[in-house]
């Protein structure tokens, strides 16, 4: 598996980069949210749950408006 992925990166340095950066957001995204579900419902500013909204948000907006515009320029 690990040499799979070596061999991608290798091949396509900039997309392997991406798709495996893409693959950690959405687990660290996952195991926030399920943090803060565990530990209740939100109270006071909710600054932490911004913080999952926000980054959720930078990451649709990534994929669906930046490497589009990307590959129409490229």
């Amino acid at each position: 598996m690990l040499a799979g992925i070596a061999a991608r990166f290798r091949a396509h340095p900039v997309a392997t980069t991406l798709e495996v950066g893409s693959v950690v957001v959405c687990v660290l995204l996952f195991l926030g949210t399920v943090a803060l579900l565990a530990g209740g419902l939100p109270s006071g500013t909710g600054t932490a749950w911004l913080a999952i909204v926000a980054v959720g948000t930078a990451f649709v907006l990534f994929w669906t408006a930046l490497v589009p515009l990307y590959d129409r320029l490229r």
